[in-house]
């Protein structure tokens, strides 16, 4: 028997006199006059807008982002790496309960100009089922569930897709949960938009298909627009092609990550809430023994970092080879620094319990 957890919510636009929602999966606290304000439908203010936020997101562009080696002083006194701290890390952790949280692209394995070429390497795949051997490991990514394990292949980890709309446990049950129940998680705020996020798809593959490198992703409660391989002279034409689709859709919302568009639905729903699901399905919700760590690359994971410093328990990584504003406590710098933290933990760990 699955564990459901449904949220519904018929009203999308509050007014000011109103709480904000305290249930998770709830629709986003938001005026009706507040959101055609930051939509800005009409405004090409809000193009340059959005065209600067894929300069900031996009890790390559050099002339918008400095490197490390010029920010290193500050940047790493205050987000130093996870390896040089690794024994202070695991000091703190000692006599607690280690979760794992991994984002995937850019985490385990590196960005790629295919977005579904992004294979994660054989050696990071056994770093990762090793891991899972000593921990609760769960992949948290922007992509669709089922996109997501056809990368990673590996049935005993937690699956959070859709930025943690669509989350599943293992089938089979985990060692580290109470009960043989899999976790299973969709709020019904969400299904509802998927008929929506459908057409929206169909638009975009058709409005985008002129500007050259565009590619077009369904990751089902989300849609994808990547822009990795766009000519950076064709950014404002793919922006105004993609506004041209959202204006029809207002309870659509635009985030920006890592050299991609996407367009959500506008649910108080995001990688932080679905870390804070997954802890509570696996009974760790109220417990001071747990150490949760979150490891990400893009700016959807600052959803999750914000979350462990607000509960002031376990740490985020941000992996990020330049100085970015981040919540996170610790960095590493590419996927392969990943791996060596994740290999270094499972050593550390078979180590303690031989001891």
């Amino acid at each position: 028997m699955a564990i459901a957890v449904a949220v519904t919510n018929s009203s999308l636009f509050t007014t000011a006199a109103q709480k904000p929602p305290t249930v998770p999966g709830t629709y986003i606290t938001i005026s009706k006059k507040k959101l055609l304000q930051n939509l800005e439908i009409n405004s090409g203010a809000k193009i340059n807008s959005w065209v600067d936020s894929m300069r900031a997101s996009s890790p390559t562009h050099l002339k918008s982002t400095p490197s490390l080696s010029d920010d290193q002083p500050s940047w790493t006194q205050q987000h130093p790496s996870a390896l040089d701290m690794f024994e202070q890390i695991t000091n703190a952790s000692n006599g607690k309960q280690i979760v794992m949280f991994l984002d995937y692209d850019g985490t385990l394995s590196p960005i790629v100009e295919d977005p579904d070429r992004a294979f994660m390497s054989d050696a990071m795949r056994a770093t990762v089922r090793k891991l899972a051997r000593y921990f609760p490991t769960a992949i948290v990514s922007g992509r669709c569930r089922d996109k997501v394990y056809s990368f990673v292949r590996l049935a005993e980890l937690y699956y959070a897709g859709s930025h943690g709309m669509d989350i599943k446990g293992p089938s089979k049950g985990s060692k580290y949960k109470k009960g043989s129940e899999a976790v299973r998680f969709q709020p019904d705020t969400a299904t509802e938009f998927l008929p929506m996020i459908d057409k929206v798809y169909e638009a975009l593959l058709e409005k985008t298909k002129s500007t050259a490198g565009a590619k077009v992703e369904n990751n089902k409660f989300c849609v994808s627009v990547h822009f990795r391989c766009v000519d950076e002279k064709k950014w404002v034409e793919l922006a105004q092609q993609v506004k041209s689709v959202l204006k029809d859709y207002p309870k659509l919302r635009l985030t920006q990550g890592r050299k991609v568009l996407e367009i959500r639905p506008t649910i108080k729903w995001d990688k932080g809430k679905a870390l804070e699901f997954l802890l509570e399905s696996l009974g760790y919700a109220n417990r001071k023994d747990v150490f949760p760590v979150y490891i990400g690359d893009d700016r959807t994971d600052e959803d999750a970092f914000k979350v462990l410093r607000e509960r002031r328990q376990g740490f985020g990584i941000l992996v990020s080879k330049s100085p970015k504003e981040t919540s996170a406590a610790y960095s590493l710098q590419e996927p392969s620094e990943v791996m060596d933290f994740l290999q270094r933990l499972v050593e550390w760990k078979m180590s303690s319990l031989r001891r």
